[in-house]
């Protein structure tokens, strides 16, 4: 029944191809950098015990449920990695500690005994394919997330479980670094070398990632590894704001992913004090930018999307809330900036076309894994489009060549 599908060609060296990867459980992004070296961005995974998880607002597991989230994950990369003989994720970054980005141990979670950790999200994929080198937040900063006191404070409602999953998490981190010698790091934010090409990074030295913020911390000069801090010790302004994000370059081609950083206040008005304003100068304009916070109503401040003015927005989705209505009409206002812009989401539920309406139809695809992919030396990009509802991902539609800034 495949044979007449069209299937994406193989990465080769010189390309750098970004995918979207859509399991309906979260965000998962796996890039093949220039040479081959690999980077994963989150491995979300909500639990299916939850009311929201299998209600009609929120998307079912694509392509089906016959297997778990982090098992969809490493099947993805396996289909695609650069090498089938060796698949390994040489970076691992997980933006911040919600479900939806690292994985949540629902009731049904199944452990691996012998590591004390629990099948879900990043520990998942993990346990599939080896991770060489892992970089989060942290637990330090802006408090102790390893402290029974701080966990009995800040989470005496822990709704989505992110605590246990922490724990399950460190075993997985503790016992792979004993058993393949994972490193564990934090983002260095204002760095753009932690994040560096293994395996033939002299052919590619117009390629880098620039680590832009964490904690709330935010990049100031690349060159000179400086930074400054939004938040104080022992003031917790909840996980979105202390999102990672980062911007890849790939000579004229600029990417930009940040998590869940917001800029808009409780009241619907822009806040100059948010995350999204402050690295939204140091971020500048981008050719490709991921919706912050999946596109609810809380991102994409006026003054965020006129200083990225990205040619290509990318939404990843999983609920009736993405994107919030008043997200849709900043990111498609030519009144911002001016120019075509052209929108891709992962996912678009019938409860959102209901109450948006036609004006969606903006979006040139509403469904389906997003696949950038950078030619060397012209930097032109395209967007494909791959068939979510089958494990084998045939290609479903392409647009471009699109022209690097």
């Amino acid at each position: 029944a495949q044979e007449n599908k069209q299937y994406l060609s193989a990465w080769t060296k010189g390309y750098l191809d970004i995918h979207h990867i859509n399991t309906g459980r979260g965000d998962t992004t796996f890039a093949i950098l220039p040479d081959g070296t690999t980077l994963l961005i989150d491995a979300g995974e909500m639990s299916e015990d939850h009311p929201r998880t299998t209600s009609s607002r929120n998307t079912p597991l694509l392509p089906n449920n016959s297997k778990r989230a982090y098992q969809w994950i490493a099947d993805y990369i396996k289909q695609f990695a650069p090498s089938k003989d060796a698949i390994i994720i040489d970076f691992a970054l997980i933006t911040h500690y919600h479900d939806d980005h690292f994985g949540e141990v629902g009731s049904d979670a199944v452990y691996f005994q012998k590591g004390g950790y629990a099948l879900t999200g990043i520990a998942g994929v993990g346990h599939l394919i080896e991770i060489k080198n892992l970089i989060d937040r942290g637990d330090n900063f802006p408090i102790q997330l390893r402290s029974a006191e701080v966990q009995k404070k800040w989470f005496a409602r822990d709704p989505y479980r992110m605590i246990p999953t922490l724990k399950s998490y460190w075993n997985f981190i503790d016992f792979y670094s004993r058993e393949n010698e994972l490193r564990r790091e934090t983002l260095e934010v204002g760095s753009s070398d932690q994040i560096k090409l293994q395996k033939d990074p002299e052919s590619f030295q117009d390629f880098k990632i620039l680590n832009v913020h964490a904690n709330g911390m935010i990049a100031t000069n690349f060159s000179e590894f400086s930074h400054y801090s939004l938040f104080s010790d022992g003031n917790y302004p909840g996980e979105n704001p202390l999102s990672l994000g980062i911007r890849i370059d790939y000579g004229n081609f600029n990417y930009y992913t940040g998590g869940d950083i917001s800029g808009i206040d409780e009241f619907g008005q822009e806040d100059f004090q948010s995350i999204e304003s402050h690295v939204a100068p140091v971020v500048g304009k981008v050719d490709v930018a991921v919706l912050n916070h999946h596109g609810n109503r809380d991102s994409q401040s006026p003054y965020y999307v006129r200083s990225l003015q990205p040619r290509v927005w990318i939404q990843q989705s999983w609920t009736a809330d993405h994107p919030g209505e008043e997200v849709f009409r900043r990111i498609t206002s030519k009144k911002l900036y001016p120019g075509e812009r052209d929108l891709f989401t992962t996912n678009l539920l019938q409860a959102t076309k209901d109450v948006i309406g036609t004006k969606l139809n903006a979006y040139k695809s509403s469904q389906g894994h997003i696949v950038i992919r950078v030619e060397p030396k012209t930097y032109r990009y395209w967007v494909h489009i791959l068939d979510d509802s089958t494990e084998y991902r045939n290609l479903k539609n392409t647009f471009g060549p699109y022209e690097s800034r």
